[in-house]
């Protein structure tokens, strides 16, 4: 067994070097200046996206065509604009200091392989393969937050491996603290001894690795990540772990810090949700509909919750969809609702049993959340979006928590 210090001394040294990618030391406060590099990077990773954009535009006008391959490349321009907008707008939720963070009692292996369940037509689209080996172990800490950390971790490790993902969950021996390890080949294998490709590629340290990094140093979640000889191994600690096995704590390892609280809601000494916590933040919805005011109008409703949202006109165009990744909840009108529905959602949630449906109707209908109806399907009439369609999502996507 080993002895007490080593695990602590060899943890001390890889935060040190997480450190030198990071710019901070652990359990150093991000600064001003941390902020600032991270809206610089912000402004960069949507400035060239659309710089390369804009000359595809300018081509098209010049020359009034536009070849298949130039229109597949104004897309994905603009697809990578939009996401590190969407980046950038949770980053803005974690720098906002009035996140009020709940704390629960998780099954983190449950969570990440519902995540990975979500998120299998994705990685089979790209070709990845993800290798799990994944110790039950339950961690205390804020469900939405803990939701948005593994998608979060999937986002930078898709768009980083040349090759696989391996995860694994365990306990590490003394103390006791749960781990999530996570660990690709951020080089292709051919070019792992090639000396000029020593240095790691940008996509490690974009804005994915900042929204990874930065949602678990609000989690109280320390990331220690190696970057060497072409392998990047990313190590989640959780401290407050909840242990069911003989000789380990069945209560938090240390007593829980207090949630961050906003000044502004001090006052009456009421701890309401703040207004700018969005803990939906980052989760996308797919809304299904070929009349364009509906689907102003739902954009509208949820359009201060930071989702990303896409939209198709038809059941057909939703199934094509789906086919590369699944969103989080889908979001269509009742005159959708045909065999081509029926199908696509068997289809859903064959593989994910919790997956969202809300059904617009237009005539006047109480608002049904899915644990009220028969066919566990939330319906909303068009006339209470506004007011209801926010709290139903909040709802039923806090189901898969």
């Amino acid at each position: 067994m080993s002895k007490p210090a080593a695990p602590e001394a060899k943890n001390a040294a890889t935060a040190h070097a997480a450190a030198a990618v990071s710019g901070r030391l652990p359990g150093q406060e991000p600064g001003q200046a941390q902020w600032a590099e991270i809206v610089q990077q912000l402004g960069a990773e949507i400035a060239g996206p659309l710089s390369t954009a804009m000359e595809r535009i300018h081509n098209l006008v010049v020359t009034g065509q536009i070849d298949r391959q130039s229109l597949r490349s104004l897309r994905e321009s603009v697809a990578q604009a939009r996401e590190a907008g969407m980046l950038g707008q949770q980053l803005a939720r974690l720098a906002s200091g009035r996140l009020r963070l709940s704390n629960e009692r998780l099954h983190l292996t449950q969570m990440l392989r519902g995540v990975l369940a979500h998120r299998s037509r994705e990685t089979q689209a790209r070709g990845i393969q993800v290798r799990q080996v994944l110790q039950a172990v339950e961690v205390m800490g804020d469900g939405s937050l803990l939701f948005a950390l593994l998608n979060a971790l999937m986002d930078w490790a898709l768009a980083s491996t040349h090759s696989s993902i391996d995860l694994r969950i365990d306990l590490s021996p003394w103390p006791t603290k749960a781990r999530l390890v996570c660990r690709f080949a951020h080089r292709s294998l051919d070019l792992m001894e090639d000396p000029r490709e020593m240095e790691p590629p940008p996509a490690l340290n974009s804005l994915a690795w900042r929204l990874v990094e930065q949602t678990a140093l609000t989690m109280g979640v320390l990331p220690l990540r190696e970057d060497d000889s072409g392998i990047t191994v990313l190590t989640l600690e959780f401290p407050h772990t909840v242990g069911d096995e003989p000789g380990q704590a069945s209560a938090p390892n240390a007593p829980l810090p207090p949630a961050p609280s906003d000044p502004e809601d001090d006052d009456d000494g009421e701890h309401l949700p703040s207004q700018n916590s969005k803990p939906l933040a980052g989760s996308h919805v797919l809304i299904v509909s070929p009349r364009r005011e509906l689907r102003s109008q739902l954009q509208d409703a949820v359009r201060h919750m930071g989702l990303m949202i896409d939209v198709v006109n038809t059941m057909d165009e939703a199934a094509q969809f789906c086919l590369e990744g699944l969103p989080h909840a889908i979001i269509f009108e009742a005159a959708q609702r045909n065999e081509g529905f029926e199908h696509l959602r068997a289809d859903l949630l064959r593989e994910v049993p919790e997956f969202c449906f809300v059904e617009v109707r237009d005539d006047e209908h109480l608002t049904q959340l899915s644990t009220a109806t028969a066919d566990s399907m939330a319906r909303i009439s068009r006339q209470h979006l506004h007011d209801a369609l926010p709290s139903v999502l909040l709802f039923e996507l806090s189901r898969s928590l």
